[in-house]
């Protein structure tokens, strides 16, 4: 494995430039860290704007135990699931990065892969049909066992739960149950077994298959944006693999934590440790001299 300093890392801010203005194909691998860069963090100010009662009474720390824990009822489990996903996937995020990264690829032929639940992709701007939405979506609700491959869009549901919601818990009469068999229903996450890939699920990724396919031959750049290591399987490795097969493929990635790639790609590789955010900053305000006299990976 390879990894920069941070300070060395933003010297390839160049490279990426050039890489991308050379593509002529762009594969966007987004993780959780591309959301927390645009201002959707599960914890600190945020969490206890939008969560404190629940902090006080349970002692939840932040967004993501809340949503393992074992309220006594469903009234309150919706109270706490209605918020969490209003303000993480109804709502702008605080900074515009998602926005940012439709500046830089917008125009290019791109599709966008990605574990993250939010619909920020969208919201932003991106091609619906240019997404794959790997592992579910916020607005969107199915059975809990569940008896029938379908989802739901939860919408207005979860703006009524957020708007009649008192003392930390629902109307009875809001809670989803099943249409089908009667059981409640639950959020369309993949969490174990029982996630539904809808006809919409598959659909995306049909698309996303039918594009790598069309790409091959190409000058790919795969750029992978906030993946950490809780799924590598979905995003991070296939993209160190299909960089590897493809000798004009070029793999790039942004990452707080560890930006790195393995060594049998390094010559094709662009690792840049620091914010997301920042980075695309970078990049946007350098123009195409400054991008020319910075070295191209070797390939």
């Amino acid at each position: 494995m390879t990894q920069k300093s941070t300070a060395a890392s933003w010297d390839r801010i160049g490279e990426l430039r050039q890489a991308l203005d050379r593509a002529e194909a762009v594969v966007v691998g987004a993780g959780a860290g591309l959301s927390a860069s645009a201002g959707l963090t599960y914890s600190g100010e945020r969490f206890e704007r939008y969560f404190g009662d629940f902090q006080k009474k349970y002692g939840i720390p932040d967004m993501y135990s809340g949503g393992f824990f074992p309220f006594d009822s469903l009234e309150e489990y919706w109270a706490w699931w209605s918020r969490h996903i209003w303000y993480n996937r109804y709502v702008d995020p605080p900074k515009p990065v998602y926005r940012d990264l439709l500046d830089l690829v917008g125009e290019r032929d791109y599709f966008v892969l990605t574990t993250n639940v939010d619909h920020q992709f969208q919201r932003a701007g991106f091609d619906k049909s240019r997404i794959f939405y790997t592992q579910g979506d916020y607005g969107l609700w199915q059975c809990s066992k569940p008896c029938h491959a379908k989802t739901y869009d939860n919408q207005e549901t979860v703006r009524r739960m957020l708007e009649e919601q008192r003392d930390m818990r629902v109307p009875a009469e809001l809670v989803p149950y099943c249409p089908v068999c009667g059981r409640p229903m639950t959020m369309n996450l993949r969490a174990d077994d029982t996630f539904v890939e809808d006809e919409g699920w598959h659909a995306a990724a049909r698309r996303y298959e039918a594009f790598l396919r069309r790409c091959q031959g190409k000058r790919v750049l795969y750029l992978e944006l906030g993946v950490g290591g809780n799924t590598p399987v979905i995003i991070k490795y296939p993209f160190w693999k299909m960089t590897q097969r493809d000798p004009k493929a070029v793999y790039a990635c942004i990452n707080r934590e560890a930006a790195c790639a393995p060594g049998e790609i390094r010559s094709r590789a662009i690792c840049i440790q620091g914010d997301i955010g920042a980075a695309l900053d970078r990049l946007r305000a350098l123009d195409e001299t400054e991008a020319a006299q910075c070295s191209a990976p070797k390939t």
